[in-house]
């Protein structure tokens, strides 16, 4: 027998009224829902920017190392650049992934 599902999503025993208590926690987890996807957000906004300022400002401190005098350490932030820039990629597109997953 399937279970009925004519009730309001508030009603949370399944008696067919939504009590106070019920409205109560019912708007409490909308609520705390809505924070959550904003936190959400925000943290998906930070992890761009902070991708983004790290994929831009890489090659400055390869610069920066080559005009300090530490050819070597330009060299070894040369030779991982490749390698830094495909795993911020990564990291970033599967957060995106995932969370365009989950919402389908």
């Amino acid at each position: 027998m399937a279970e009925d599902t004519k009730y309001h999503p508030a009603d949370s025993n399944g008696d067919g009224r939504v009590s106070d208590e019920e409205h109560a926690m019912y708007l409490e987890f909308k609520r705390k829902e809505m924070e959550d996807q904003d936190a959400q957000r925000d943290a998906m906004r930070k992890m761009t920017w902070f991708a983004l300022m790290g994929m831009l400002l890489y090659p400055f401190a390869i610069l920066g190392t080559s005009f300090l005098g530490l050819d070597k350490a330009a060299t070894i932030i040369g030779d991982i650049a490749p390698t830094y820039f495909v795993a911020i990629a990564a990291l970033v597109s599967a957060f995106f992934g995932a969370d365009a997953l989950k919402k389908k």
